[in-house]
């Protein structure tokens, strides 16, 4: 038996055997031309058709795992007809006489270096898609059919690397998993991997041998190991594995459309929380009533200059539109403490969980705030949007915020552009607010309890300190007490409180919060259907009980 270890893409067991994918390379011979405006008109034309293949493509993604994933064949577009690419590959052609096809793969490959030398990791990773556009370039300047990848029985795909082009076009029902010697977890690939629910590792280093082709093997995407030719006590082991998994997997499907109730007639929300909108589709997979906590921050973190209003408000009102009538909560960026970004150029601070972080940046630098809240109001005018606020502490703040939300739209209304109403909501993460929820309840539309801070605030403990875990108690009565004095004070007030914090997803306080009467949990899109099942088989009653 051999056993490789790699970075899980994506969870599941896949059995099967193995075929090994190579792809062919591309060998680019540099020739000399007379022709110079000839070249140029050879790759213009491979870059209409190429566009008109991501447009095939993007048509095919979008049907398959939805528009936001899909949205990766229109990045490849717009790199494609990125001027600066362009120009480059065309004054390549111009100053050495030389022929298209080496013109793009020395622009390609100066490109990539370009990406893979900056510090975001992010932004290395679009290297790879600089590497695919370019194959794509050049198969059609030197004839090549498209790749794709063919199984004639279900297999574990074993590859160097695979890019999105290739991912998206595997026949879901003859691929029972993917396997690459190289690639990033934030690679569009994985991305997609993860949409599609095809178990995947990256970065085994495996040798792909030949005689690796045709033998059995064990994809386990949850431990990011890959066994061949597994050993009977092993074999055994994942069998039941597997079998366990696919029981689990068909008992929560049953459980889509099914309400959020409890045994005795409790109920509540079920919303997810989303990182960024590549993952939109798994919220949609996963049933989840709607979007509690979008953390915009990754908006900027996943960058090196600010993002304009359009870019914001492009990204916002793909949320908006995905959800259609189901709510969606944005919260607005929560930059400081440990999430920290260089071109906001912030002063070192010796304790930054307490520092100038989430609305204490915003308020004191309204001009990037009001940005964000432009870009938001003018996406609430495509669904049911509303807006979060993070770290507050005073009624002050609130008021404030919305003095900026005023002139935000009175910004929109001098030039002329249509905005909608959204709820407006604060996040309940201090002792402070927790302690005036009475007098912050009647400033906002809704609160959302974000238990992570809130605990570390309550227990004076450091969340990012692990050496301090033997004294953090996620069920400690202060913390728990804050939270029921929140939704008491929200109540009287005629709003509603969910929590967006990890404890959400704690299945041990499901009925404490039914009881609480807790409106909303958001939680991870793949914790949304166990939590469902929890509430389903929960009877409240026996909680009151005890109370």
């Amino acid at each position: 038996m051999q056993v490789y270890h790699g970075k899980s893409v994506c969870g599941g067991i896949a059995m099967g055997k193995v075929s090994v994918y190579g792809r062919p390379e591309s060998h680019v011979k540099r020739e000399e031309t007379q022709n110079q405006e000839a070249e140029i008109r050879r790759y213009r034309e491979a870059t209409v058709t190429a566009v008109e293949q991501l447009d095939r493509l993007y048509e095919k993604a979008r049907q398959e795992v939805g528009e936001t994933d899909a949205a990766i064949f229109e990045i490849h577009r717009m790199m494609l007809e990125d001027g600066d690419f362009q120009e480059a590959v065309e004054n390549i052609i111009h100053t050495l006489s030389i022929n298209a096809e080496y013109a793009v793969a020395r622009t390609a490959d100066n490109f990539a270096r370009m990406f893979q030398a900056m510090e975001d990791e992010y932004m290395r990773n679009r290297a790879a898609d600089i590497k695919d556009i370019s194959e794509r370039l050049l198969d059609i300047l030197q004839g090549r059919e498209e790749e794709r990848i063919q199984a004639g029985e279900p297999v574990i795909i074993l590859a160097d690397d695979l890019a999105p082009s290739q991912t998206v076009q595997l026949d879901t029902s003859r691929i029972l998993a993917f396997v690459t010697v190289r690639g990033s977890l934030n690679s569009h690939t994985a991305i997609l991997a993860r949409t599609m629910g095809i178990p995947a590792l990256v970065g085994t280093g495996i040798s792909l041998d030949a005689d690796l082709d045709g033998r059995p093997g064990i994809v386990d995407g949850a431990a990011g190991m890959l066994y061949i030719d597994p050993d009977e006590e092993t074999l055994a082991r994942l069998r039941g594995a597997l079998e366990a998994e696919n029981e689990k997997k068909e008992l929560l499907q049953t459980l889509k459309g099914k309400a959020n109730i409890s045994v005795d007639g409790h109920s509540i929300q079920l919303h997810a929380n989303l990182w960024n909108i590549r993952d939109l589709n798994a919220v949609l997979q996963n049933d989840a009533d709607g979007i509690g906590l979008f953390r915009s921050e990754f908006i900027y973190l996943e960058r090196d200059s600010f993002p304009t209003e359009e870019e914001q408000f492009r990204i916002y009102r793909t949320v908006a539109q995905a959800m259609g009538k189901k709510r969606a909560i944005i919260r607005t960026l929560d930059i400081g403490a440990d999430k920290q970004c260089g071109y906001f150029g912030m002063e070192k601070e010796e304790n930054p969980a307490l520092g100038c972080r989430a609305i204490r940046l915003c308020l004191t630098r309204p001009e990037i705030f009001k940005i964000q809240l432009r870009a938001l109001l003018r996406a609430s005018a495509y669904g049911n949007l509303a807006i979060m606020y993070p770290m507050i502490t005073s009624v002050k703040e609130v008021r404030r915020i919305r003095e900026i939300v005023e002139e935000a739209k009175a910004e929109l209304e001098a030039r002329g552009l249509a905005y909608g109403h959204p709820e407006q909501g604060i996040m309940i993460e201090t002792p402070a607010a927790a302690m005036i929820s009475d007098l912050l309840a009647g400033e906002v539309d809704f609160f959302s309890i974000g238990t992570n801070d809130l605990t570390q605030y309550v227990l004076a403990l450091d969340r990012q300190n692990q050496s301090l875990d033997e004294f953090r108690d996620a069920h400690h009565p202060a913390v728990l007490r804050m939270i029921e004095l929140t939704v008491e004070n929200a109540h009287r007030a005629g709003i509603w409180a969910g929590i967006c914090g990890e404890l959400a997803a704690d299945p041990e306080l499901v009925g404490e919060f039914l009881a609480m009467g807790v409106d909303e949990l958001s939680v991870a899109p793949e914790r949304i259907l166990p939590l469902r099942k929890a509430i389903r088989e929960t009877d409240v009653s026996e909680y009151l009980r005890t109370r």
